[in-house]
């Protein structure tokens, strides 16, 4: 995965891939989509990931090998193809959405141990020193957060192992679904638990949410979001060994499984999971669903094979365990990942003139600990404020989730819409070149852009028809905020970088 060069560790296609595969894919996405839309959900998932997912990547390989030895990953690319105000906007927005994502996996990762430990969620009978189970929470979150930045800084060698290591649990994982699904399909002679009713299967969907066309935008909106977090790895292509051709190669390799995986997992669910019977109960929720199936798969398999009741129950709760040791790594690896990859991205890539230089100073294991201090307390604060703030900020926590995702959907609008820019640039040493026709290229990035803009307007539409119109607005006024703070922010300093000069 890496192999030592002086006295920095060098990043391999491997080590990559598995890095690419552990910020991205999640079997979480797998069973949240077969819940939502059961086989229905496989077409737009394939969808998205050709026409949104695999183009963008190659993109972001062009992008990643061509600025190299730029330490800022996509605020470099932003800058070098339209210039530092766009790239300061695009970046900000960007990194304010990963601070959301952290709130969220500080918290969810506790339900994660749960599973692990005692075979299923208790997390709401967690009680100590007079705290309510989610105040108890929260504080174990902010701890995590602590200790995640404490070793985040110490240096790029522990993220990469960290995130290495989460990639390579995970793919462990996706083979034991596949192997058991398998061996279930076999024991029950080709049977599918949830059985296929013609085309329309894999068009209409089960649940009676997503079945109008609104729904079903909505979801494809989801899907996008599914694939998001490849451009997170640019900002280590300094860390690799023939970044020009191992960044592109890593990216594509991680793509085409990503995609893969996906809709064949999606359909492999069926053949050990019946919707009807098993996810339309009120205790399945998207929080807790991914150890719901592999509980039933486990369960499935002991009973195809003709095991006792105990032992095939027995087997659920070990299936339940392993996913939930493969989801603890990703997490863990993710976090490390990102708690990092953002800040170098923006704050160190970035002109230094526009922040203080105690943000912008690197320690001796060459990272800005500073800032990735700062980041951690406000992260902290937020998840101190949702755990303890009652109701009112609980309301203000969904809201925030729901501005994450479009804010995640942002980055993309800016990155896709700079690539023209980008190809025209002259005086650039291109190693890595996919588009070619300036014609073709220019009508994919606005294919690709027509996408995500719909994302976003049918996210911002589907709170709007349920008449929950602070949710409505804010999900779109929340980017629109974090730019608006951006471009002030940089007003303000580039005027003072004049007035110093």
């Amino acid at each position: 995965m890496e192999e030592q060069s002086g006295n920095k560790k060098i990043i391999t296609t491997f080590g990559l891939v598995t890095m690419i595969i552990t910020a991205i894919f999640g079997f979480g996405n797998v069973s949240n989509a077969y819940l939502q839309m059961g086989y229905g959900s496989i077409i737009w998932y394939a969808l998205a990931g050709i026409c949104f997912f695999f183009p963008c990547g190659l993109m972001m390989a062009e992008y990643g090998s061509t600025f190299k030895d730029a330490k800022g990953g996509i605020y470099s690319w932003l800058a070098g193809s339209v210039g530092e105000r766009i790239a300061f906007m695009g970046t900000f927005v960007w990194l304010a959405s990963w601070i959301v994502w952290m709130v969220s996996t500080a918290s969810r990762i506790w339900i994660t141990f749960s599973a692990l430990i005692f075979g299923k969620d208790t997390t709401q009978q967690w009680h100590a020193f007079g705290l309510t189970s989610t105040q108890f929470i929260g504080v174990l979150g902010i701890i995590m957060i602590l200790v995640v930045t404490f070793l985040s800084s110490r240096g790029m060698n522990s993220i990469a192992k960290v995130g290495s290591l989460g990639g390579i649990f995970t793919i462990a994982v996706n083979i034991i679904f596949v192997v058991v699904s398998i061996i279930v399909l076999i024991a029950d002679k080709g049977v599918l638990k949830e059985p296929i009713h013609g085309i329309s299967s894999f068009i209409t969907s089960p649940n009676p949410q997503f079945q109008s066309p609104i729904a079903i935008i909505s979801f494809v909106a989801y899907a996008i979001f599914a694939y998001g977090g490849m451009e997170s790895l640019g900002s280590v292509t300094d860390s690799m060994k023939n970044p020009e051709k191992t960044f592109p190669r890593g990216l594509i390799i991680a793509s085409v499984f990503t995609i893969g995986a996906y809709v064949l997992m999606i359909f492999m669910l069926g053949w050990s999971v019946n919707y009807q019977h098993d996810l339309t109960k009120s205790s399945v929720n998207l929080g807790n669903v991914t150890y719901v199936v592999f509980n039933y798969l486990g369960i499935t398999m002991g009973t195809s094979l003709g095991w006792s009741h105990a032992a095939a129950l027995t087997f659920g709760v070990v299936m339940t365990r392993i996913v939930a040791l493969a989801q603890t790594l990703g997490f863990l690896g993710a976090l490390f990942i990102l708690m990092y990859s953002p800040i170098k991205a923006f704050i160190i890539g970035s002109n230094p003139d526009l922040w203080p230089k105690k943000l912008t100073k690197l320690n001796k294991a060459d990272m800005p600990a500073n800032a990735m201090w700062l980041q951690a307390i406000v992260v902290c604060v937020i998840v101190f404020l949702v755990a303890f703030g009652g109701s009112a900020a609980q309301k203000f926590y969904l809201v925030l989730t729901d501005m994450a995702n479009v804010s995640t959907c942002f980055p993309y609008i800016f990155l896709i819409g700079a690539f023209p820019f980008f190809k025209a640039k002259k005086n650039l040493d291109r190693p890595f070149v996919i588009f070619k026709n300036r014609f073709w290229t220019n009508v994919l990035v606005v294919f690709v852009e027509l996408i995500l803009a719909c994302g976003i307007i049918f996210t911002f539409m589907q709170p709007l028809l349920e008449k929950d119109y602070q949710t409505a607005f804010w999900t779109l006024a929340g980017p629109i905020f974090f730019a608006i703070v951006a471009l002030v922010f940089y007003q303000i300093a580039a005027k003072k970088r004049r007035a110093n000069k």
